[in-house]
């Protein structure tokens, strides 16, 4: 990828609308910037610090060795110098130096060391929103500096002040109030459901049932509520359904807890994380599930990952012998190891298909007990069920995949300049697969990703509709019987 040419201060205009104070208060923040807020912003940076060792490291070990300096999709695509990782970094470094160091108490300008100032703030809100958390530049960072845990912590200091997101906190407050981020009650989800098994029904002659609060049910799917009606992603809901007739697995939705995505993850919030997490717990205990699996979402994918265990766990009310948590890709592709499912991959044979590796699967998770499974499952699952599948170059997938520019709770309109701009990576090495393998179709297994992808392909001269979900392209040739 060629390194654009600086363009200082180019994005500093570009910032997502701030909070108001009926998104704050239900989240246990201020309604907006209190009084004091430049010692208040750096007591909670402190305590931060003082929380996570992790942090301190990150802030403390930067040799400035220009590793990471071309790895972000956001510099690639702006050419903004604050958009390099290392630079992005700085803004919070240079006040926890001027607090929390002796050389910045004492020579300040020596360390570009700061104090906590309007400017300084400004320049967060910006360019902290400017990060989606994807930690790309960490991957080669010979550190391991990951700049999205001081992303969420500048995010959380912010918010603690009153100065938050509108888009992340709204949605917030909505998970809390009605369960999901999109606000669906329980009617709307059900309607939803009755008319998918109507759809399914009129395709294929199968009694394929979509579950909503059964009790006694095996399995509990927790799906992003973008599943419930976006496209691609209904495809995928629809997919999922029809390989649990398949397998002939009892399985039900929860209105409880109908959805997988986490944005406290977003805004470093862990209260709001623990929260939002627990409603799953809640829910499966209720309905006496053995399973939980999780369906189509990255970053719900390294909360149930990485942090289930700790934030709702244990899990001893579930069976033993299945993972907890388990990827839905992981349950087919087990039945796939198994031979239980058939396929036509015919079904398919009008795209020839690339695979997206979204960044939180990729990069802060693993899928299935092997080495890499986060990589191989999706592909086998894809290699399954089309005859035409070609990855994109290896620079730009596996560990080293491009975000696709709309992560990290940065999904909002008013940020759709940045997000065009940040995809642009994603989108040459698409262009170049097209050119040299006809590829047609691009598939992931993130919410956001196909959200973000459906909205931005245009500007590129690509059709929306070659986007798709893993299990869509499962939906497609997947062979019932309607005896099962």
């Amino acid at each position: 990828m060629k390194v654009p040419h600086l363009e200082p201060d180019s994005m500093v205009g570009s910032k997502p609308y701030v909070s108001k104070p009926e998104h704050n208060t239900p989240l246990g923040f201020p309604g907006e910037l209190v009084e004091g807020w430049e010692q208040k912003a750096v007591t909670k940076l402190g305590e931060l610090v003082s929380q996570s060792r992790a942090l301190q490291v990150f802030l403390d070990s930067c040799v400035k060795c220009g590793a990471c300096t071309d790895k972000c999709h956001y510099y690639l695509g702006t050419s903004d110098p604050k958009n390099m990782p290392v630079a992005r970094q700085d803004l919070l470094r240079s006040v926890y130096r001027r607090h929390f160091t002796f050389a910045g108490k004492f020579f300040p300008k020596l360390v570009g060391a700061r104090d906590m100032t309007k400017e300084v703030l400004d320049e967060w809100y910006s360019y902290f929103h400017q990060c989606s958390q994807c930690r790309r530049c960490s991957v080669y960072c010979p550190y391991g500096i990951d700049t999205a845990e001081i992303s969420m912590a500048a995010r959380e200091v912010m918010d603690s002040i009153g100065q938050g997101q509108k888009y992340t906190n709204e949605i917030l407050v909505k998970v809390h109030k009605i369960g999901n981020n999109l606000g669906l009650p329980g009617p709307a989800l059900a309607n939803t459901l009755e008319g998918l098994e109507e759809d399914v029904k009129e395709d294929t002659g199968v009694d394929v049932k979509y579950p909503l609060d059964v009790k006694g049910a095996e399995v509990l799917l927790v799906t992003p509520s973008a599943d419930f009606f976006a496209e691609p992603h209904v495809d995928g809901l629809i997919g999922y359904g029809k390989v649990f007739h398949a397998a002939g697995v009892s399985w039900t939705l929860s209105t409880h807890a109908s959805e997988a995505g986490n944005f406290g993850m977003f805004v470093g919030s862990s209260a709001n994380l623990h929260k939002i997490a627990m409603r799953i717990r809640e829910a499966a205990l209720d309905l006496g599930v053995k399973r939980i699996v999780v369906g189509e979402c990255g970053h719900a994918w390294r909360v149930a990952y990485s942090f289930w265990n700790t934030l709702i766990g244990p899990f001893d009310f579930l069976d033993p012998r299945y993972p907890v948590p388990q990827h839905i890709c992981e349950f087919t592709y087990d039945l796939i190891q198994k031979g239980a499912l058939k396929f036509d991959k015919s079904a398919n044979d009008d795209k020839v298909v690339t695979f997206h590796d979204s960044c939180n699967v990729a990069r802060a998770s693993r899928m299935g007990n092997m080495p890499g499974g986060q990589f191989v499952i999706p592909r086998e699952i894809i290699k399954a069920t089309c005859n035409h599948f070609h990855d994109m170059a290896p620079e730009t997938i596996g560990e080293g995949t491009f975000c696709c520019g709309g992560g990290g709770g940065i999904l909002t309109d008013e940020l759709i300049d940045l997000r065009i701009k940040g995809a642009m990576p994603r989108m040459q090495a698409l262009k170049d697969v097209i050119e040299e393998h006809g590829v047609t179709h691009m598939a992931a297994i993130c919410a956001i990703c196909k959200a973000q992808f459906t909205k931005i392909v245009p500007y590129y001269k690509l059709p929306m509709d070659m986007i798709q979900s893993v299990h869509g392209l499962v939906s497609n040739a997947i062979v019932l019987n309607a005896k099962q």
